[in-house]
């Protein structure tokens, strides 16, 4: 709070971005973990919610007549424009958010702040949902060909790398020592994935410091390990996801890729994968693109050409796809490095294991996925995506890109993923967002020693506790897409523009609907009428069992009407009621039916709200509320 120079600032207009002549007008409160707007009309006041954390820059323009107008760029890809009446405060809300959305110590983060009414019991069992061992069991691991090696148990080895990792058998301490000496951060092969019907695997190192002639006999030792750990294989492939003459360009500061002629019995193959500078500045040409107010399409074209964006993401689907091949079809083991082994070979192992094996395409899978190649194994989460106030040039958008990568996966097979759009929208929202500790830090060692289990709430418990909200309504476990390897098509005109997460925030640049939006919708209509039609049946074999029908059976002492009794008599509505009696209500009281005449029967017939129908059209998927984006800002963070 001691950061906030004016809490709260009135006559605030919000402007629209598409049509900025359109604006709202409200309050706009600062808090120490979110800035509020709050429109002034009494009948809706709406509520906008920004997380600090999640303001990747503030920037104050020149003032107007009409005030002072202040930009906020988000990390979500949300774009606000505030006008401010006075310059003072705009001045003071600037240097306020500027350093609110720029915090200097791990403390400051959301995460630590964030107190849902969750029991300490609980948040301990959020952290058990994902287990990456449980994983390598799944795949059959340790085996007699790989084992669980603790020489990095105190982070010894390589401080970057996890605890426990898995090494091929015949790998002893002293080789897997020296090969971490002969790679960068000794960063050594571990496995990522086997393949247990053919047993090759994927493992994933640094690159070897070689320079132009240096050599390691235990690094050599170690790459001979896994390839005997094959034994349907006699060779294997290093992948290096570097474009050659980057490669080439490290050998001169003493680092570079392994030399053919020291390592026996492998085939190299360079991928072309550009660097975290490159990614960062094309991100940033295409959202340059996709901020325009009003482009004309061969302005957007040109423009998301001219970034190399989707080229990009067709390089890392390139490298996954050829290293899936080669596990699936020619039963090689691979080896796959970048520069440091953290940003590259994270996205080009996930992706060939999401190609790979079916579990990865389910929401849980998703999780473990995440969970092994990237946090485990030391994805720089607070240097990539600007957690804490650090060197620019070390934010890059790597995770984005495999997200990316699952959506245009999800786009070619659309019944092959349990997981949708909304899913890896919530994951990258809350990767920048600093909500739950599972993307703080930059490795293991340093989520161990900030006790993120003991102070903070995991994603995945509130992702599987909501899975309803995040399961594909297509997903069809049985179809031929979600089982074995997908082969998807590289071709340009297979790769779109996700404007379903770069212009989630611009309603009115495109229609809010999807077919997926759709088919939930309609699928809760037809769960809630399915179930009231059980809840129908019931009652009706209920009145069925307590009283039957047939004058038999009826009550002794209230007889039936008898046309016998005093026929003249019985003329008014008072004597066929009273004669007339219902089978026993559920309370076990008696109900009695009055009389009712045609035009009242129909009435009743047409709205019938336990039919479900009179429901269906309040929520029908074209309705307004079915079309409102359920993971908003204001929606979000009010929940929060």
């Amino acid at each position: 709070m001691e950061h906030i120079r004016l809490p709260k600032v009135e006559n605030v207009k919000l402007l629209d971005r598409v049509s900025p002549r359109r604006c709202r007008v409200g309050t706009l409160y600062l808090t120490a973990t979110h800035s509020i707007f709050v429109e002034s009309l009494a009948p809706q006041r709406r509520e906008t919610w920004v997380l600090h954390s999640l303001v990747c820059s503030v920037e104050k323009q020149a003032s107007t007549e009409s005030g002072c107008p202040l930009l906020i760029h988000c990390k979500n890809f949300q774009v606000l424009h505030f006008i401010v009446p006075q310059e003072s405060d705009c001045l003071d809300v600037f240097l306020s958010l500027q350093r609110l959305s720029q915090p200097e110590k791990y403390e400051e983060l959301y995460c630590f702040s964030y107190k849902p009414n969750v029991p300490d019991e609980d948040r301990e069992q959020e952290w058990v949902i994902v287990d990456v061992r449980a994983d390598y069991r799944r795949m059959g691991l340790p085996n007699s060909q790989w084992k669980l090696s603790s020489v990095n148990r105190h982070y010894k080895v390589s401080d970057t790398y996890p605890a426990d990792l898995l090494v091929p058998d015949s790998a002893t301490p002293p080789v897997i020592v020296g090969s971490s000496k002969f790679r960068s951060r000794g960063r050594f092969p571990a496995l990522s994935y086997y393949c247990k019907d053919n047993h090759a695997a994927i493992c994933r190192s640094s690159q070897p410091l070689s320079g132009f002639s240096a050599r390691c006999l235990e690094d050599e030792q170690m790459l001979e390990a896994i390839l005997r750990s094959n034994p349907h294989s006699d060779f294997m492939y290093v992948v290096d996801t570097r474009p050659k003459l980057n490669a080439i360009a490290n050998r001169a500061a003493g680092k570079g890729y392994e030399n053919e002629d020291n390592y026996s019995n492998i085939k190299f193959q360079f991928m072309g994968i550009e660097n975290i500078h490159v990614m960062r500045n094309s991100q940033q040409k295409m959202l340059e693109v996709s901020e325009l107010r009003s482009p004309s399409m061969s302005d957007f074209l040109e423009g998301l050409e001219s970034s190399g964006w989707l080229k990009h993401i067709k390089a890392v689907l390139d490298a996954g796809i050829f290293i899936a091949k080669v596990i699936a079809e020619e039963g090689v083991s691979v080896l796959v490095h970048c520069s440091d082994g953290w940003d590259r070979t994270a996205q080009v192992c996930s992706v060939a294991s999401v190609l790979l094996d079916p579990f990865y395409r389910t929401l849980r899978g998703l999780m473990v996925l995440i969970e092994k190649d990237w946090i485990s194994f030391g994805h720089k989460f607070t240097h990539r995506y600007n957690h804490l106030d650090g060197d620019p040039k070390e934010v890059s958008p790597i995770i984005d890109q495999f997200l990316e990568c699952l959506w245009q996966l999800m786009e070619q097979f659309p019944c092959a993923f349990q997981y949708n759009e909304r899913s890896l929208i919530t994951i990258h929202n809350h990767i920048y967002s600093c909500q739950y500790g599972n993307f703080i830090g930059n490795c293991q060692r340093e989520r161990i020693e900030l006790q993120v289990h003991e102070k903070t709430h995991s994603l995945w418990s509130f992702l599987w506790q909501n899975r309803a909200d995040y399961i594909n309504p297509l997903y069809r476990p049985d179809h031929s897409q979600t089982q074995g390897l997908l082969r998807p098509s590289t071709a340009p005109y297979c790769f779109k523009f996700w404007r379903g997460l770069y212009n989630r925030f611009d309603q009115g640049m495109h229609p809010r609907q999807s077919v997926e939006d759709y088919l939930r919708a309609i699928k809760e209509e037809t769960q809630q009428l399915e179930e009231q039609l059980a809840s129908h049946k019931q009652k009706i074999t209920e009145l069925e069992q307590e009283q039957s029908w047939s004058p038999a059976s009826s009550d002794k002492s209230l007889p039936l009407w008898d046309p016998g009794n005093n026929l003249t008599s019985a003329n008014t509505p008072q004597d066929y009621t009273s004669s007339f009696l219902t089978p026993k209500a559920l309370d076990g009281s008696t109900m009695i039916l009055p009389p009712q005449d045609s035009s009242l029967k129909a009435e009743t017939s047409s709205s019938d709200q336990e039919s479900g129908f009179a429901d269906l059209s309040c929520r029908s998927p074209l309705s307004e509320e079915s079309t409102r984006d359920p993971d908003s800002d204001e929606a979000a963070y009010s929940a929060a």
